[in-house]
């Protein structure tokens, strides 16, 4: 009960007291260390210096073209819980998002800021489910818990070509004793590809092994074609499938797989969205199949 109790999971854990420590990572306090909130000192142009110490002084960072910047590193086990960021539309496909549990080397999560929080197209909208939620005017959510037993360390890289101000963002974790022996590790892949005639798949995972859940996928496409918006079959290949899948959803699977009709419009609930940004050729859809998730 109380591994369970650490990852939040529903209303009905929050009376359990846990041996947890809560801590948050901001612009204000970019450590998360324990009393090293609003340290800053205002220079005589900022909107806070006739308050002084101890106030907004920092509430975001600027993102320098071509630079990497470290937005948490935290040391011990614990378990990230929410992150909250927002920021111009303009970084959503030009910045990369990525992340590394104990030490790895390569990420386990490199993903472009936007599509990362399901606004694919480098466009912004808004998103409510489950795990991710888009409030008005950008407001990033992500409520995926993710353990770490070692370490975390999150980047943010600006590939743009220029520099990116007023990045805002948040890190919600909690800092535990343990964590159970069959805890998972969070990761997410990104990919892009022009489907042709003659070759229409486009893969949407690969490369996984070992255990794990499939939580769910973002996909945002163009439409290219007269009479054609995203029809076709979602097919799994598991544990040594080759030609022949292991699960198909049969017909349009893309509808199927989102659970909508034909000629579906904008649609929002709490497991997941279908929304459509300005109309006209861009759709986006990001299923997510947390209550039932594939093993």
């Amino acid at each position: 009960m109380e591994a369970l109790g650490r990852f939040n999971l529903g209303l009905g854990c929050l009376p359990l007291l846990l041996d947890a420590e809560t801590r948050s990572i901001s612009a204000e306090n970019p450590t998360g260390e324990k009393g090293g909130g609003a340290k800053a000192e205002p220079t005589p142009d900022n909107p806070a210096s006739e308050l002084g110490r101890g106030w907004k002084v920092r509430p975001c960072i600027t993102l320098k073209a071509g630079e990497t910047v470290t937005l948490a590193d935290i040391q011990g086990a614990g378990i990230i819980q929410h992150i909250w960021m927002t920021v111009s539309e303009k970084a959503y496909r030009t910045c990369i998002l990525r992340m590394f549990w104990d030490d790895e080397e390569a990420p386990s999560v490199e993903v472009p800021l936007g599509d990362f929080f399901c606004n694919g197209h480098g466009l912004r909208y808004e998103v409510n489910a489950l795990p991710i939620v888009v409030n008005p005017v950008g407001g990033f959510n992500c409520y995926f818990p993710m353990p770490f037993r070692q370490r975390a360390r999150i980047t943010i890289e600006n590939q743009r070509w220029e520099d990116i101000g007023g990045f805002y963002y948040q890190i919600t974790y909690a800092l535990v004793t343990d964590l159970p022996d069959n805890i998972g590790y969070f990761h997410a892949q990104w990919r892009r590809s022009m489907t042709t005639r003659e070759h229409p798949e486009h893969t949407i995972l690969d490369g996984v092994k070992g255990r794990g859940h499939y939580v769910g996928t973002f996909l945002a496409w163009t439409q290219l074609s007269n009479g054609w918006w995203g029809e076709g079959e979602i097919k799994f290949y598991i544990d040594g499938d080759t030609r022949i899948p292991d699960d198909l959803w049969d017909g349009d699977g893309r509808l199927c797989r989102w659970g909508v009709g034909l000629w579906g419009q904008d649609l929002l609930n709490g497991v997941f969205g279908l929304p459509f940004p300005q109309g006209g050729r861009r759709r986006s859809a990001p299923p997510l199949p947390l209550p039932l998730p594939h093993l």
